[in-house]
């Protein structure tokens, strides 16, 4: 297998592993209190992240790694709250395919107070995931939507606004990737730990599949998944990357029938590929507005600067 090959499988094995998340999270959920299981999911991260930022030595955090990790531990645990409630109301491909909605709330979040919005067609691609999204609420009938959707659509706003914001907290600071996560699952152990408090003895009490569950959801959709991630984006391009991890949505689908029992309705069905292709060509239309608008900006300082023809 060449090198290419190789880094394409552990990205897919990634955006795997982040799709399975969804099911693993309401099985955990199914058997133990919401906040008692991310109790356990933060607690059981924190653990190998200090373990590897103890290991390389050097100095634990710098003052700016503090000062964004933080916040984004706060945004982070935020998510996961209105996540983790949300998937034990709904059905994972469903959580897994309207979670996907940040991938276009993200560049309208990150242009916010800046020049030079998305183009007309990005909000073309928007307007098919927003249908989408009507379709996978009442795939099964017109009716009120499910509460959990409702609250995976919520958990994709507020996941918009945390991956914003890890842009805006990062962005030309030199902060390494496994302290600011150590920093992020040490604030969500800590946030969690007296609403969960009261529970603990549960844990005790749990069968090995929940414990499977929540080891999982820890060690390899947290730990294991990101330091993958980062090692395998510095071994090929971002929009490749980008393609790859992409395919989430289509995992939180698939592992939910095969091993969730779920079923798609047509209606769903529809949904489901909507919101696939509406994600997608948004992505490509803001990656290419965004390169464009790099290239333009190095031009314009080219010819400001004659020095550096």
């Amino acid at each position: 297998m060449t090198d290419a090959r190789r880094t394409d499988a552990v990205l897919l094995l990634v955006a795997l592993v982040w799709g399975s998340s969804y099911l693993s999270a309401q099985t955990a959920a199914a058997a133990l209190p919401v906040l008692l299981v991310l109790f356990a999911r933060y607690a059981l991260a924190a653990l190998p992240c200090l373990a590897l930022v103890a290991a390389r030595g050097g100095p634990r955090w710098t003052r700016d790694e503090v000062r964004a990790g933080l916040p984004l531990g706060l945004t982070q645990a935020a998510v996961l709250v209105v996540e983790t409630y949300g998937v034990a109301h709904t059905t994972a491909a469903n959580a897994g395919l309207i979670i996907s909605l940040t991938i276009v709330l993200t560049p309208l979040l990150d242009r916010a107070g800046r020049r030079g919005g998305p183009p007309p067609v990005f909000f073309a691609a928007a307007g098919v995931c927003v249908l989408a999204v009507g379709l996978l609420m009442w795939g099964n009938g017109f009716r009120a939507p499910r509460l959990g959707d409702l609250l995976m659509l919520a958990a994709a706003c507020v996941r918009a606004v945390h991956v914003a914001l890890v842009g805006r907290l990062t962005a030309g600071r030199s902060i390494r990737p496994l302290h600011l996560t150590a920093i992020q699952t040490l604030v969500g152990t800590a946030l969690f730990l007296a609403p969960a408090a009261r529970d603990l003895p549960a844990l005790a009490h749990a069968d090995a599949a929940t414990w499977t569950q929540l080891v999982y959801l820890a060690l390899f959709c947290s730990v294991f998944a990101f330091l993958v991630q980062t090692w395998a984006v510095q071994r090929t391009s971002a929009s490749r990357a980008s393609l790859l991890l992409g395919t989430e949505p289509v995992w939180a689908a698939a592992v939910g029938i095969a091993l969730g029992g779920e079923r798609l309705t047509p209606l769903t069905a529809l949904g489901a590929a909507l919101m696939v292709t509406g994600t997608y060509w948004g992505q490509a239309v803001e990656r290419t507005h965004r390169t464009a608008g790099v290239e333009a900006a190095g031009s314009v300082e080219a010819v400001g600067n004659p020095a550096s023809v």
